[in-house]
């Protein structure tokens, strides 16, 4: 290719103005305008996403601290019940004389000093007071007529009363938990404990946190900030502010609205607020904004709420949005330079006679590497093409994965329900056929017993349900056990087996307490039983051996038996899921599995051991909660 030298003119002085005037009069203001625009569209990037990185983590903290307040809410939940088993306060309410008077408020006192609660009062069915845990205080309840409450309504007509408010004698707020006491199916009184709950505010503020409940009503009950407190999170029409104002749950406080500046919904139970600078929440000279997330407590129509500061990650958004502007504003600097130098290069070079011969060469190699890029070209579109179906190929597979993952889940969920529930259906159709029995001979108070013990094989049968459904959830909290009980209900529940084979049992350990749950627990010893039971079928004298003992900080106890022993190819297999030397209509071979995994979940440990004497021993270990073990039974 050659070049016409007449392209290298120069142009006349008036065309080479007019377009450099028209470069320099508007290319600055689209600079200008292209930086602001990214600079805006790099701030509103960090901000979305950065609120996103915000609601993740706040729906974690969310939830840890609902739970923690459901958890401070429900434990004083059975106490009003109690007072059902005081003698004297059934005496009090048939009698109110001053002695039956004392002797419910020195009860109430202690209950209330080892409950750690602030109140605890008993009504009669007017309302009216008749004893309380704070009788020795100036301003006590007793002789208080609190009729007009909504704790006691509910209570006095059988329904649980829960009830948020300041009371009306000290003006004290506090959570209200009441209670109907019954007598032969009547109610004949009211029982209530007062608590406090300002230790959840002590702690978020203590952490730094900023959170809220409101109650049904809308109103703030307790927040990480005094000036929330008792304030509206919706607008309450006159009606209900005259019906709070009757029934003095906020004694005289006015219930102001919270209102933000802004709002804007992100999601559901997830909110952004600003405030604006002249409202109690603000402490500086400027606006607020906040990440809302919302979740309702559970066992109650409360609702908590988590505010996340919205000033550092606003800054950061902002530095973002700065950094993509000033770094647009370089390139375009950059490129205009780099735009000015090539015309000028150009400029020069078009002058030189030599940048002919330089054109042919460069033709050349351009027509070289067009060849070399057209063939390069086709090479990635081929390999292009075979990623793509190596990509469709892998997501099928994982898809088949997942599947098959959620079906094998399924099957172990139900195998697992199956073999749990095997020993207490036996058990309940040995039960309930002795029952008919007994009723035929008229031994009515034996079928009773029968029947009651049937009742709760039905109630185990539901915790063994639940307690799977919590083991797969794999939660922290074992609770505590009793080794003496376990031991007994799983005898108790393989008892026809037991008397059938005439099994000796020998009991050498100590009925401790264990960090367990207590059906967790009795699963165990029913499977380690169960299995000896079956190893002794060919025993004319099956022996069966308890022995316990304490090793630094755990209990050991040994099921040893004097069968016939495992052997070794079996010993390699034997806590393997679904592997059984049973018929598949006795066994599914998971109960070693999850008696391990059960063991395992609480600290413990379940191993074998393989006695020269002959038998098997399987070792369960447990760790204690008191370091000191009780009296060997």
């Amino acid at each position: 290719m050659k070049c016409d030298p007449t392209l290298y003119r120069a142009a006349p002085p008036s065309l080479a103005v007019k377009p450099r005037l028209i470069r320099h009069l508007f290319l600055p203001p689209l600079v200008i305008l292209l930086m602001v625009g990214l600079g805006y569209v790099g701030f509103w990037t960090s901000e979305h996403y950065g609120i996103r990185s915000l609601s993740e983590n706040g729906q974690r903290q969310l939830e840890l601290h609902a739970r923690t307040v459901e958890s401070e809410i429900s434990k004083y939940t059975y106490l009003p019940s109690l007072l059902e088993l005081e003698s004297s306060v059934s005496q009090l309410l048939d009698d109110p004389s001053p002695e039956h008077r004392q002797a419910v408020n020195d009860y109430l006192e202690g209950l209330n000093r080892r409950s750690r609660s602030r109140a605890i009062y008993v009504m009669d069915t007017t309302g009216r007071v008749l004893a309380t845990s704070n009788w020795r205080d100036v301003d006590s309840y007793l002789g208080e007529d609190l009729s007009f409450r909504a704790y006691f309504q509910n209570a006095i007509r059988g329904q649980p009363g829960r009830f948020y408010g300041i009371g009306s004698t000290n003006g004290e707020p506090g959570y209200y938990l009441a209670h109907g006491l019954e007598e032969q199916g009547k109610i004949i009184g009211v029982a209530v404990v007062k608590v406090r709950l300002e230790a959840l505010e002590e702690r978020w503020q203590r952490a730094r946190l900023e959170a809220f409940v409101s109650d049904e009503n809308g109103i703030i009950i307790l927040s990480s900030d005094p000036a929330r407190r008792l304030k509206s999170v919706m607008p309450l029409s006159d009606e209900t502010k005259e019906r709070l104002a009757r029934s003095l749950q906020y004694y005289w406080f006015p219930l102001n609205e919270l209102e933000p500046l802004a709002r804007e919904r992100l999601a559901e139970g997830v909110e952004k607020l600003t405030f604006p600078a002249n409202t109690e929440l603000v402490s500086d000279e400027e606006e607020v904004s906040y990440l809302s997330q919302t979740r309702p407590l559970s066992d109650t129509p409360w609702n908590f709420t988590l505010l996340t500061p919205l000033q550092d990650l606003r800054r950061e958004a902002i530095n973002q949005g700065i950094l993509v502007a000033v770094a647009f504003a370089l390139v375009a600097f950059l490129l205009i330079a780099w735009n000015e130098r090539r015309k000028v290069i150009a400029t020069r070079l078009a002058a030189r006679e030599a940048l002919q011969e330089a054109n042919n060469q460069l033709e050349r190699r351009i027509t070289e590497r067009t060849g070399d890029l057209r063939a390069s070209n086709e090479r990635l579109k081929s390999q292009i093409r075979e990623r793509r179906q190596a990509e469709e190929t892998l997501r099928r597979a994982q898809d088949e994965l997942v599947q098959a993952g959620k079906l094998a889940a399924i099957g172990q969920m139900s195998t697992s329900i199956a073999h749990e529930l095997n020993q207490p259906l036996a058990a309940l159709r040995t039960l309930s056929g002795n029952t008919v029995r007994f009723l035929e001979r008229g031994q009515l108070d034996v079928a009773s017993t029968n029947l009651k013990t049937i009742n709760e094989l039905i109630d185990r049968m539901g915790r063994i349900t639940a307690s799977l459904r919590s083991f797969a959830r794999r939660g922290d909290d074992q609770g505590q056990a009793s080794l003496g009980k376990a031991v007994d209900a799983a005898l108790q529940l393989l008892g026809s087996r037991v008397e059938s084979a005439h099994l000796q049992v020998h009991r050498h350990f100590s009925d401790v307490q264990v960090q367990i749950d207590q059906t967790r627990l009795e699963q165990i010893l029913v499977n380690l039983i169960g299995n000896a039971l079956d190893a002794m079928q060919a025993q004319p004298l099956p022996v069966l051996w308890l022995e316990g003992d304490a090793v630094e900080g755990k209990y050991r106890l040994r099921v040893r038996d004097n069968g016939h022993g495992i052997d070794l190819e079996t010993r390699k297999h034997l806590f393997e899921p679904f592997f059984t030397t049973k018929p598949g209509e006795q066994g599914l071979g998971l109960g070693l599995t999850l008696s391990a995994s059960l063991a395992a979940a609480t600290g413990g440990h379940l191993g074998v051991e393989h006695p020269a004497s002959g038998g098997t021993a399987f070792v369960l270990s447990l760790p204690l909660v008191s370091p000191l073990p009780a009296e060997p039974i």
